[in-house]
């Protein structure tokens, strides 16, 4: 098994889980809770410490997973109290539990190494190194069983209570009348994210789960309207993402993790020019079409009040230049609005007739 392999394997084992629950976050405009969850851990590993003396990974995730839930719990506690709103709930609790632990590691742990690149700073370019053996027997990279694990957790709790999920993501309130306990959904949710992104540290770092969180499902929102859809896109992104960025490190001799988090910004950059429905260009095609929508009723309005003028008499009647008027009538007359007699006088067709009734009803 190739080192390559095993690190294409990993970020895609991080992008999968990322990706569908990030799906959610994004839609309730949560998306730097995995930041949050992240900076707030620190607390957890230095208790974990105190509590077992151990200074490996495992007790450090169990302490960072414990305080991952316990922020979720502390963020939604602050925005339920209606007084402070969502996002200022998730920067008072992470900047509060992170000085919490800077706090207990100078005051009690200033001699002692904490282990904290287990959790905070994985690097994905060691996932071949760190094997999983079992009784003498080598299982195979480690990140694989833990990754795996906490991929089919993820996918499990969201095919399980995908209904529940999507109502209560888009109108609690309903959610709430149809008796599906929306408060213990987020609650679900919330633990789903935290175990992904303490479980995921180890492999590869805050960096890239929170960049997969993100830039993938923010892709996707940009190109469909379907929560199905959006959950499959968020994660061909990722999946494309972790595979692009690993040959990109490779050429460019850079960090994978980083490399993995441009691709998916260099994805999201393409979905912001390119969508369909909300891209930059899709958006300016639209403000065109508009624009030369809006210029042909008025000439149309215009030639409606006198059935017949020339191109003279509606630049004085639009206020227009002549420029202006020969364009709008040219694209007028191809769409077959508007008819030019041989004298040069403008005459509407029923087609221009039947294009302004609707545009009086339209103003009615």
């Amino acid at each position: 098994m190739s080192a390559g392999f095993v690190i294409i394997v990993t970020g895609i084992l991080v992008a999968v889980p990322c990706a569908v629950l990030g799906t959610l976050l994004v839609l309730r405009q949560m998306a730097m809770v995995g930041d949050a969850i992240s900076h707030a851990v620190l607390p957890g590993i230095v208790l974990a410490f105190f509590l077992s003396g151990s200074l490996g990974p495992l007790a450090a995730l169990v302490g960072a997973g414990a305080f991952g839930l316990l922020t979720a719990v502390f963020i939604e506690a602050l925005r339920s109290t209606g007084r402070v709103k969502e996002d200022s709930s998730i920067g008072i609790v992470f900047t509060a539990l992170f000085a919490l632990g800077a706090f207990l590691i100078s005051r009690y742990a200033g001699n002692v190494h904490l282990d904290l690149e287990h959790v905070l700073y994985g690097e994905i370019a060691f996932a071949p190194l760190n094997t999983l053996v079992v009784g003498g027997v080598d299982l195979g990279p480690r990140t694989f069983w833990t990754l795996g694990i906490v991929t089919v957790l993820a996918l499990g709790l969201v095919l399980l209570l995908y209904k529940e999920l999507k109502v209560s993501t888009f109108d609690p309130g309903l959610a709430v009348a149809l008796g599906l306990a929306p408060g213990v959904v987020h609650y679900l949710l919330m633990g789903a994210v935290s175990v992904t992104v303490v479980g995921a540290f180890d492999a590869v770092g805050a960096i890239l789960v929170v960049a997969f969180l993100i830039a993938p499902p923010a892709t996707a929102y940009l190109l469909t309207e379907r929560l199905s859809y959006m959950m499959v896109l968020a994660v061909a992104v990722g999946v494309v993402s972790a595979v692009a960025g690993y040959y990109l490190a490779y050429a460019a001799n850079v960090s994978i993790a980083g490399a993995m988090a441009v691709a998916a910004g260099a994805l999201f950059a393409t979905a912001v020019l390119a969508s369909p429905t909300h891209g930059v260009l899709a958006n300016a095609a639209r403000r065109r079409r508009n624009r030369r929508s809006f210029a042909r009723g008025l000439l149309l309005a215009g030639l409606s009040r006198s059935r017949r003028s020339t191109e003279h008499d509606l630049a004085h009647h639009l206020g227009w230049d002549g420029e202006r008027v020969s364009t709008v009538l040219r694209a007028a007359r191809s769409g077959g609005f508007v008819l030019q007699t041989g004298n040069g006088e403008v005459v509407l067709t029923r087609k221009g007739q039947e294009a302004v009734e609707n545009l009086s009803r339209a103003l009615r």
